[in-house]
């Protein structure tokens, strides 16, 4: 069991400017994200794309916004998990919050932040059977090392930069694949042109094949070991764009299908809801269930607007709310970075 003083649910551009405001008040803080890397949709979604209306920065890309976060919040040292998708929340005797994620790891915490945008972000996968059982062993969202596919037969399912860019680097070097088959739906990419071109030439080339089509199974053999009962993975089955069953060999399924928010959990966790959105106040951006605060896109009030500059906003208003919760004996005073050598102590510089 983890005791800290807060809890923040979600590692996005909001979540991590909370730890920095907590750190501001002396909170420390403990950051929880389904996501195998802090950032959300900045980093997911819009990493190399321009953000233009972060105050006094004319112009980032969510991957740079997301590497300034992180570095402006390293004098506070927020601990992190992530790939933990946070699975119950429920209050303690005294007062305090109990959380779980399905990693099982288990928090004491006295304030919980929300910040967990539309719904926690999760890694798309495959509705198909067995894939549960194979994730982690022949189908992968990353390549766990640079020799996973090395001399095996790989699918790349997905249509953009991501995965144009895993059958560049499976197709070619010392690692490569036995082979390199692109998968998706149809023959239209959201990808950078040049990266489109690169990959047509290769099929050309014959380095690699692109397939469309849609998947309809998985196709499994028992393990080449004798008297072994494991599944190992041999094909994907596809219905293909001429409308027939076809089976692609594969010892290998590399995912880069992009991300998809779901609401899980949250929805049955009491808390007060509009819209698949958490009510708060304006003051704090408190929910009903004290101790409980909620920040960015999760969260709704009359005037919401869903921007990152008004996620800022909230999370400092909530940070001076869990100040006075946590210290109620103590006067929770407005100070300036410029000038206080009490923040200036916080942040480590003189």
């Amino acid at each position: 069991m983890i005791q800290t003083e807060a809890l923040i649910i979600g590692a996005g551009p909001v979540g991590l400017f909370q730890a920095f405001q907590l750190g501001l008040q002396d909170i420390r803080c403990h950051v929880v994200d389904a996501l195998p890397q802090v950032g959300g949709q900045c980093s997911e979604l819009y990493a190399d794309k321009p953000i233009y209306d972060i105050p006094g920065i004319p112009l980032c890309t969510g991957q740079e916004l997301i590497d300034q976060l992180q570095k402006q919040i390293k004098p506070f040292a927020p601990q992190f998990h992530l790939q933990e998708l946070v699975s119950e929340l429920k209050a303690t005797e005294d007062g305090q919050w109990h959380v779980q994620t399905d990693k099982g790891t288990q928090f004491k915490a006295a304030t919980v932040f929300i910040a967990a945008g539309v719904g926690a972000f999760v890694q798309r996968g495959l509705s198909l059977q067995g894939f549960e059982a194979l994730l982690g062993k022949n189908i992968f969202h990353k390549a766990p090392n640079e020799e996973t596919f090395k001399g095996k037969h790989l699918l790349v399912m997905g249509d953009n930069d991501t995965a144009l860019e895993a059958c560049a680097r499976w197709r070619d070097g010392a690692n490569a694949a036995a082979s390199v088959t692109l998968v998706h739906r149809r023959d239209q990419f959201q990808a950078q042109p040049y990266a489109i071109e690169k990959m047509r030439e290769a099929c050309i080339a014959k380095s690699m094949r692109f397939v469309a089509g849609q998947p309809t199974a998985l196709v499994q053999a028992a393990g080449a070991n004798s008297g072994s009962s494991k599944q190992q993975l041999t094909g994907l089955e596809i219905l293909n764009a001429q409308g027939e069953t076809e089976v692609l060999p594969a010892d290998a399924i590399l995912l880069c299908l992009g991300i998809s928010p779901k609401l899980g959990p949250l929805s049955e966790w009491g808390l007060a809801m509009e819209r698949k959105q958490l009510v708060v106040n304006t003051e704090n951006f408190a929910t009903q269930a004290q101790g409980i605060f909620a920040v960015g896109d999760i969260n709704t009030y009359p005037g919401k607007k869903k921007l990152i500059l008004c996620g800022f906003h909230e999370a400092t208003l909530a940070a001076f709310g869990a100040s006075a919760l946590l210290y109620p004996d103590q006067k929770t005073l407005l100070q300036y970075t410029t000038t206080s050598t009490h923040l200036h102590k916080l942040l480590g510089v003189s």
